[in-house]
């Protein structure tokens, strides 16, 4: 089974708010780092899924991968269960389908998540409105679409997730791109914003998912 997390409101308000204090301090430290940015994605475009990858010609990317001590069959499931980002992502606020069914090709959902302020844009919480445009199961999925809150627009996010079985565990890797006028004026404070997210993405997946074995693998 999967948790659904705490029906407590006090407490999931507190748990929201810590996210948003993580994400910006997130987003600080890696603007704050000597290294640049893009230095953490080399290889540009290298992934896909059905042929298809994100967008080679966008300013703002950034990719990043893991090795996840878990069945592929989890960390498919907690990932593709879109309606359940909530309970293990504390950086999602909300999360709905827009269709029945299992998620696949066309299938389109609507998520929320905070954005910390920049020095170009102010705080504020986002909605994303996500369309698959492949999914090959238990191998990758990529989605993409718009983000728009009060103050920040992203004209079109495109989001790749690829999974592969590897020794003692699954290795997986994510890389987005981000398009639009507004964050493009600002390409190092946008990739890093980018970047923050992610990897709390990716950590979030792994402490859930290797939990989930844990427990799974109890006598």
């Amino acid at each position: 089974m999967f948790s659904t997390g705490s029906s407590n409101s006090h407490s999931e308000g507190k748990a929201k708010a810590k996210a948003a204090v993580m994400l910006a301090l997130a987003v600080t430290a890696v603007l704050a780092s000597t290294i640049p940015t893009a230095q953490a994605s080399p290889d540009r475009g290298t992934s896909q899924c059905g042929g298809r990858g994100v967008d080679d010609g966008a300013l703002i990317r950034y990719q990043s991968d893991v090795v996840i001590k878990a069945p592929l069959s989890t960390i498919w499931k907690l990932q593709t269960d879109v309606e359940r980002w909530p309970s293990w992502q504390p950086p999602v606020v909300t999360a709905e389908r827009l269709d029945p069914g299992r998620l696949k090709a066309g299938s389109r959902f609507r998520w929320t998540t905070p954005a910390p302020a920049t020095p170009t844009t102010p705080a504020t919480t986002l909605a994303i409105t996500s369309t698959v445009q492949e999914l090959r199961r238990h191998h990758c999925v990529l989605w993409s679409g718009p983000a728009i809150g009060e103050g920040l627009r992203i004209d079109e996010g495109v989001h790749l997730w690829t999974f592969r079985k590897v020794k003692g565990g699954v290795h997986v890797h994510t890389e987005e791109t981000w398009t639009g006028a507004q964050v493009e004026a600002d390409v190092p404070t946008a990739t890093a914003a980018l970047g923050a997210g992610l990897e709390a993405w990716l950590h979030d997946l792994k402490t859930t998912a290797e939990a989930h074995a844990d427990r799974a693998g109890r006598p």
